[in-house]
């Protein structure tokens, strides 16, 4: 039982790691701290692009696989005597 705690703890942390990357990674969408930082300076073409949607669906995954490591954690001790 602890070799799954450990696989799972060490999961959660890429997993938090990635996210973290993953978000940054993201493109201001306006407003707020992005224009603080220039992110309102550059200006958008219309739609996403083939990039930007691909690294939403890879951060959709982590974030995923951070709620199912987070649950398997929480089920792991709940019911770990």
């Amino acid at each position: 039982m602890n070799a799954v705690k450990l696989g799972l703890q060490i999961l959660l942390v890429l997993s938090n790691l990635f996210l973290i990357l993953l978000i940054l990674m993201h493109k201001g969408k306006g407003g707020g701290l992005s224009d603080m930082f220039g992110g309102g300076m550059s200006s958008s073409l219309g739609g996403s692009t083939v990039a930007e949607r691909n690294l939403d669906r890879f951060t959709i995954a982590i974030g995923i696989i951070w709620f199912v490591t987070v649950v398997g954690l929480g089920l792991l001790a709940r019911f770990a005597g």
